[in-house]
């Protein structure tokens, strides 16, 4: 019998405290994961996240990737956390060829670690860390429709057990960053609800020209790397899925934590 493809997720990763100060997103990407279906059982994650540029399509095939804390200035806590996760190179090996079935020449990686895009959300997803990883890099210059057909291109892994996760950030504005507890800016609240209507009607066309259309685009996102883990997301989900909200919650003032799974 064929089993229901498994949702993709898009999650805003924040600041690499989060790792430590969960706030409401943590718990609730816990609560999801917990409500996974037990079939098809959970062979592995391939997570995109923007800490890790490349010039080409790469794909970290690493077996035992180690837990990369790259950011300085942080309490010590931070640095003795560890996310002991396998990594998978079977699993990376079909992403690669998927990848390069879809035109997408990419490469591997076998010494790839797991940067805190990728572990700090996964401590709050699976904190027994048991699920392979393999990560893909963000290639340098692609723009949201290169990013989309990568997702497209490994959609069908979905339906045997793989969790497609984009992990980024809905608003990255980080020269506004002051800290502690501030007032939601309201540019941060008109983009992050821009974007969750065009979600909703299913506009693809309008999301791939955000950066004209949506309201504050260029202040939310003076760089669009932190943003385009969620056109990964879109893309695996197949563009047409309605979103599931699991936080609309903002740190800080300015870092919109919108997090949502699309089935």
């Amino acid at each position: 019998m064929n089993q229901l493809p498994l949702p993709t997720l898009f999650v805003s990763h924040g600041a690499p405290l989060f790792a430590l100060e969960p706030g409401q997103t943590g718990p609730a990407l816990r609560s999801w994961a917990q409500s996974l279906p037990a079939e098809p059982v959970l062979r592995g994650i391939v997570i995109l996240s923007p800490h890790w540029m490349s010039r080409t399509p790469t794909v970290m095939s690493t077996a035992h990737p180690q837990t990369w804390h790259d950011f300085g200035g942080f309490p010590a806590a931070l640095y003795a956390l560890q996310y002991p996760a396998p990594g998978s190179p079977v699993l990376a090996k079909e992403v690669l060829g998927l990848l390069q079935t879809a035109g997408i020449d990419a490469v591997a990686d076998d010494k790839r670690p797991l940067d805190h895009g990728a572990w700090v959300p996964l401590m709050h997803l699976f904190p027994d860390a048991s699920v392979p990883v393999v990560q893909v890099a963000l290639p340098v210059g692609w723009g949201p429709a290169e990013v989309y057909a990568m997702g497209v291109a490994l959609q069908r892994l979905r339906e045997s057990g793989v969790l497609l996760v984009g992990s980024g950030s809905m608003t990255h504005n980080l020269g506004e960053f002051r800290g502690g507890a501030q007032a939601v800016a309201p540019y941060v609240t008109e983009f992050s609800r821009w974007i969750e209507a065009m979600i909703q009607k299913g506009d693809t066309a309008a999301l791939l020209q955000y950066r004209e259309l949506a309201p504050h685009a260029l202040r939310a996102h003076p760089s669009d790397d932190h943003f385009l883990p969620l056109f990964f997301a879109l893309g695996a989900a197949g563009g047409l899925s309605r979103p599931t909200y699991l936080s609309r919650e903002v740190m800080y003032g300015m870092l919109a934590m919108d997090t949502f799974a699309l089935n």
